[in-house]
């Protein structure tokens, strides 16, 4: 099975999440994209878009690939939940911006629609794709292209330290492969590392952004060390997450979620 191809870095860690489930899900299933069109809702291009970060996945399109897939939804619809609040929440902290993105969104929406339709109907003879719509379909994927990579990935809550959010400010956020210090302290009755304030995130093989090194910091703090402190949940940080989880009683699945994140900030 071919791989994937890696997510866009400005992606938010809750959007992340939720793709990487929806990838092994997938995968799980053995059904090729062409495939899954056939029974969702769907056409195999917005599938590829949507497990490839292009462009929110709709929660209608949850449910059903984990239909498909002979899966219980509920945990998936919780990843949606939270990766749509932490859209609404940066919509919301940047009003300047939604007029723009509508205008630019309402414009690629016409030119996928335009695309799913060829992708179902029988070639007809004749038909051609005008040159310009070409052109501005080329023009609008470099211009979305430039602008996400503007962005900045994850979200930062009031307690984050200075220097974060100087990052922020730089236009950095979080950088893959660098080593994140921990200052562990307590704060309002828990204990915190300064890099994120989530208390339900879910966090998994392959997550990545500073929830991961939250975890990891607070893991170290608790006698479990993962070893690396750098934002990707590799094995190593999900075997700590597991032998904390156990000396805890809690469901050793190394999955790091609201209990297991209770238990972190005691």
């Amino acid at each position: 099975m071919p791989r994937w191809k890696e997510l866009p870095t400005e992606l938010p860690s809750s959007e992340r999440q939720l793709l990487v489930q929806l990838r092994r899900l997938k995968d799980h299933s053995g059904l090729s994209l062409a495939a899954l069109s056939t029974r969702t809702s769907y056409s195999r291009s917005s599938w590829e878009r949507y497990l490839n970060g292009k462009k929110p996945v709709p929660r209608k399109a949850v449910e059903e690939l984990a239909q498909v897939s002979g899966t219980e939804p509920t945990r998936l619809v919780v990843l949606y939940e939270v990766a749509e609040r932490a859209r609404t929440e940066e919509a919301a902290a940047r009003p300047d911006q939604p007029t723009r993105e509508q205008d630019r969104d309402r414009d690629q929406d016409e030119r996928e629609q335009e695309q799913d339709e060829q992708e179902q109907e029988p070639p007809r003879a004749g038909r051609t794709v005008p040159l310009k719509w070409t052109l501005g379909a080329v023009a609008l994927a470099v211009a979305v292209s430039f602008g996400g990579g503007l962005l900045v990935a994850g979200a930062w809550d009031d307690d984050a330290p200075a220097e974060k959010a100087g990052a922020v400010a730089a236009g950095t956020g979080y950088l893959r492969g660098q080593t994140y210090t921990c200052d562990v302290r307590r704060k309002g009755g828990e204990l915190r590392a300064g890099h994120s304030g989530t208390r339900e995130m879910l966090l998994d093989i392959n997550s990545t952004g500073f929830d991961v090194v939250e975890a990891q910091c607070l893991l170290r703090e608790k006698g479990f060390s993962p070893g690396v402190f750098d934002g990707l949940y590799d094995e190593r940080t999900k075997g700590a997450a597991k032998r904390f989880q156990g000396a805890r009683h809690l469901v050793m699945d190394g999955i790091v979620g609201p209990d297991t994140w209770r238990e972190l900030r005691r």
